[in-house]
């Protein structure tokens, strides 16, 4: 009975929904955040493509947020949890006045599906209208499935398939104010 008890508290914590808040990148979540990119990273490659499946590494850009987005004049939020924990990320990679790159949008293995990933795209969007950027892209493995069906869900559609890379874009609608 006692286990019992434990078990049902324990899937009852599971289901309760996550507070999180989108900050803008703070040195102070470095390491965090390192951690939870290489977490999900490394979920993505055992899950889905075990037979593609290597040891996930640290990427530059990543060891430089500052000089890679921030004084670049993009930028890189971060998913915080009521713990003060980095739960999910995503950057921008500005390449034109009408577009930019969605870059590395991870989400703790462990809390995905919880609508982190939808939470940070959405302060993502709404940076970019403020910017006129019409177009986002992004790009990723084929078999980065949690991705393929992620996008399409949010508006973005297919334009190439490069080898094993998916390229989707979504077109964002200008702010326009109504007077």
């Amino acid at each position: 009975m006692e286990i019992k008890k434990y078990i049902s508290k324990d899937c009852e914590a599971l289901e309760q929904p996550v507070k999180i808040t989108i900050v803008p990148y703070e040195r102070k979540y470095r390491d965090d955040m390192l951690f939870c990119y290489l977490s999900a990273k490394d979920a993505i490659g055992r899950q889905y493509a075990p037979d593609k499946w290597i040891k996930p590494n640290l990427r530059e850009d990543l060891l430089d947020i500052e000089g890679t987005y921030i004084k670049r004049g993009d930028v890189f939020y971060l998913a915080i949890d009521e713990h003060d924990r980095v739960v999910g990320t995503i950057g921008t990679q500005t390449i034109s006045a009408t577009d930019l790159w969605l870059k590395r949008l991870f989400v703790k293995p462990e809390l995905k599906g919880k609508g982190i990933g939808s939470k940070l795209l959405s302060a993502v969007e709404k940076y970019a209208v403020g910017k006129g950027i019409i177009t986002l892209h992004t790009r990723f493995a084929d078999w980065y499935v949690e991705a393929a069906r992620f996008y399409p869900k949010k508006g973005f559609v297919e334009v190439e398939l490069d080898g094993n890379l998916r390229h989707m874009v979504k077109r964002l609608l200008p702010n326009i104010t109504v007077k």
